[in-house]
């Protein structure tokens, strides 16, 4: 797997790095960084001997650390082999002593990858697209919040006070001022992204108080899903070295907008490097109509990997907080498929509806999963929508979680592209975290009924 020459000259940069502790991280279902920390002497050992193991069910957990057990992920915990993808090898900059971190692919003892694995997901979907020639290129932008520091897990999000000494407000959306008053914090992270080689440009204030948007730039679909994982542990440990705390719950305020991560997606040629999207006189290409139509067609199915959690759906109770729809338009945000402006050469879509609560590797896998069924089936979209789509009719999605997993249950499509066992035990997984947010008893209940009913 690893050549020696290459194992010598990585031990080597270790130590002339003074680098003793390697992280070597897996993404979980909730693309939660899991794995182990490990000395370097144990790390190049590993390389060689494929001795660097973790549990095969750390890719079935909960978000409550529960696990998914069924005919696809047995119980009896069997090791599967950590292969770190020495491309991602990185600094961890705000560790106290030289440290490094490397993502990993996961595979069984025969060389066969696992499937419930993240990474292997979007690789699956990737390999579709390069056995028809293609790549997709793609570009999330993140929404999040910056909140503050409370001990108590319980307690309702407050906005940080800035270097005013007072709290963000919001209703500022692309103020410059609020910005500057977490200034010191984002200093911070765009060191920690340039030791981590993340690709960052635009940042701008959104409209929730403290909520924030960065854009990672655009490019092959799996290296900007490990950088948008590495990305979404930089902003957390970075706010809390900052005495704060970064969320990226879809809707933490009941009262105001929610946190996206929009997708943009396109699709080059690998022979010519050129966009499929658009033909030579700049209209839009079939097979980009098909890509859109392929999102409005089996986008319904894919929520569950888009809307992941109860708390996504609040996102979209505002009508104008969220799309809640597939219609397609150019230049329109209240569409949940919008054609961006600009040259032909970025001719692309923005998938608007995942929610920044997403698991990168997911959210890119199931919405270019669609896009690849629209585009193979040759589907047709419905006609561009005019105007305000926010409460327009037709092309609706899911409205409920359990929705979701229902449609995603009975989608054979998405079965067959995912992974028939990845799809059952994802769900599976799902239902676990619905069945206990069902079992707390809600402030709603003891308001309303506690004393009443």
């Amino acid at each position: 797997m690893y050549d020696a020459k290459r194992i010598e000259e990585l031990d080597k940069w270790l130590k002339a790095e003074n680098i003793d502790d390697i992280e070597c991280m897996v993404a979980d279902n909730a693309g939660i960084a899991r794995g182990k920390s490990m000395p370097r002497t144990k790390f190049i050992d590993g390389l060689k001997t494929r001795g660097l193991r973790l549990p095969e069910t750390v890719f079935g957990m909960t978000i409550t650390g529960d696990y998914a057990l069924n005919d696809y992920l047995s119980e009896t915990e069997r090791d599967v082999v950590l292969l770190p993808d020495l491309d991602t090898l990185c600094m961890t900059p705000w560790q106290p002593e030289p440290t490094a971190a490397v993502i990993c692919d996961a595979e069984l003892d025969n060389g066969a990858p696992v499937e419930f694995s993240p990474r292997q997901v979007l690789k699956r979907v990737l390999k579709l697209y390069e056995d028809e020639g293609w790549q997709p290129i793609v570009a999330p932008e993140f929404e999040f919040y910056l909140i503050d520091r409370q001990e108590d897990v319980e307690s309702s999000p407050i906005s940080p006070v800035g270097m005013s000494g007072r709290r963000d407000s919001g209703s500022a959306p692309y103020s410059i001022d609020s910005l500057d008053e977490f200034a010191p914090y984002f200093d911070d992270v765009y060191d920690a992204c340039e030791a981590q080689r993340i690709n960052v440009d635009e940042l701008i204030h959104e409209a929730g108080p403290a909520q924030f948007e960065f854009n990672v730039v655009h490019g092959p679909a799996l290296n900007v899903a490990d950088q948008s994982f590495l990305f979404k542990r930089i902003l957390r440990q970075i706010a809390i070295r900052h005495n704060m705390f970064a969320t990226f719950m879809a809707s933490p305020y009941p009262d105001t907008y929610g946190s996206a991560m929009h997708i943009h997606q396109s699709v080059v040629d690998l022979k010519t490097g050129k966009n499929i999207f658009a033909n030579e006189d700049g209209s839009h290409s079939d097979l980009f109509l098909s890509h859109i139509a392929g999102l409005q067609n089996y986008m319904h199915e894919a929520m569950p990997l888009i809307a992941p959690f109860v708390n996504s759906y609040r996102r979209f109770s505002l009508a104008w907080s969220a799309p809640t729809n597939t219609h397609w338009s150019r230049e329109n945000r209240s569409v949940g498929l919008r054609v961006p402006g600009g040259a032909k050469e970025s001719r692309r879509i923005e998938n608007r509806v995942s929610g920044s609560d997403v698991n990168p590797y997911f959210a890119i896998a199931a919405s270019l999963a669609c896009g690849y069924l629209g585009m193979k089936n040759k589907l047709k979209p419905a006609p561009e929508f005019r105007g305000s789509a926010y409460e327009a009719r037709g092309r609706s999605l899911p409205s409920h979680f359990l929705e979701g997993l229902k449609n995603m249950r009975e989608s054979s499509a998405l079965k067959e592209i995912l992974g028939e066992g990845f799809v059952e035990t994802y769900l599976d997984a799902k239902a676990m975290e619905y069945d206990s947010y069902s079992s707390v008893l809600s402030p709603w209940e003891t308001k309303y009924l506690l004393l009443t009913v």
